[in-house]
């Protein structure tokens, strides 16, 4: 991984929040596909945003449409509302988005109240450590990151709470904050696992350990990158192995599976550590996030710019 020292912090803001967008969109065609997708699209590594899969090119899925809603929250609310942001993901699933996460969507949908809805369904189902606390994070991310590794890290695994009852759903998600927070302050989020590592809680914190080694690679995952394990894993892999924004991009879809998420978790680290200006206009330029519940509305580049930067502007300070 080469850092790009000469960003400064607005353009690594802006990076994270449209790199992870941008990663989104850009998988989202190559979705449940073999290892090798990418590829075997574009052979020659200079990727586009070609749509399919029921996706128009550029169209961002739930992935970023979610972190949305959590941005807008915390600016609105200033602050952390959970029962504010839960109605919010109920508003935008009663809206028949395109793509929903099965959990989610049980989560959502089962009329319980916020604060028992996660817990309940991982209580019934066993199971909850799906990656859909990763995708949405890059808004919530920049929000916090500079309030410190601590809070950054708390507020991480509230948000992952809302809808993922596991607790290793929530330990990822807060060890993605935590680099994205280091990434944003100029610093090597690779670096910076260890320490991250030292907050996980002591029973997931070796499982997590595994994944996120210096040695650890797809191929070395024990389940589908839709697991929030193989998918932060697999963002970290991307990055470390590669030299710039889009290739950790390419690498991370290419990887096939979950590819929209992995690339937006993917999207949103490199973002932070090469800024918005290393994201190439062929992947800007039609982006756009469409928001089911909110009347037709629809969010574009500098929508999201726009957004990223008061997050970074009004999220909280150390006290």
């Amino acid at each position: 991984m080469t850092q790009r020292t000469s960003a400064d912090r607005d353009e690594r803001v802006a990076g994270a929040v449209v790199g992870s967008a941008v990663g989104d969109a850009l998988g989202a065609p190559f979705e449940f596909g073999l290892a090798g997708v990418f590829t075997a699209r574009f052979p020659d590594g200079v990727g586009t945003m070609c749509g399919g899969g029921g996706w128009d090119p550029g169209e961002a899925t739930d992935d970023t449409q979610m972190a949305v809603l959590v941005g807008e929250s915390l600016l609105e609310r200033a602050g952390l509302d959970l029962p504010d942001l839960f109605d919010r993901f109920r508003r935008w699933a009663a809206g028949e988005p395109k793509d929903i996460g099965l959990q989610t969507e049980d989560v959502l949908t089962g009329g319980e109240p916020w604060d028992r809805a996660a817990a309940l369904h991982f209580q019934v189902n066993g199971r909850a450590a799906g990656n859909g606390s990763l995708m949405r994070a890059a808004t919530s991310a920049v929000y916090f990151a500079r309030s410190g590794r601590t809070p950054t890290m708390s507020a991480a695994r509230r948000i992952a709470a809302l809808t993922h009852g596991d607790r290793a759903a929530w330990e990822g998600t807060a060890v993605l904050h935590e680099l994205v927070r280091v990434a944003l302050a100029g610093g090597d989020p690779l670096a910076a696992v260890p320490k991250a590592l030292a907050e996980v809680h002591a029973d997931h914190r070796d499982r997590w350990a595994t994944v996120l080694a210096p040695d650890w690679r797809p191929d070395l995952a024990t389940e589908f990158n839709g697991a929030v394990w193989p998918c932060l894993g697999t963002a970290l892999w991307a990055l470390r192995t590669t030299d710039g924004f889009e290739r950790a991009l390419a690498a991370a879809v290419d990887v096939g599976g979950d590819t929209d998420t992995v690339a937006a978790v993917t999207g949103g680290l490199a973002g932070a550590v090469y800024g918005i200006g290393a994201v190439p206009a062929r992947w800007t330029e039609p982006l756009h996030v469409p928001l089911p519940g909110w009347a037709g509305r629809r969010l574009d580049t500098a929508d999201l710019t726009a957004l990223a930067e008061r997050l970074d502007a009004e999220g909280p300070r150390p006290v």
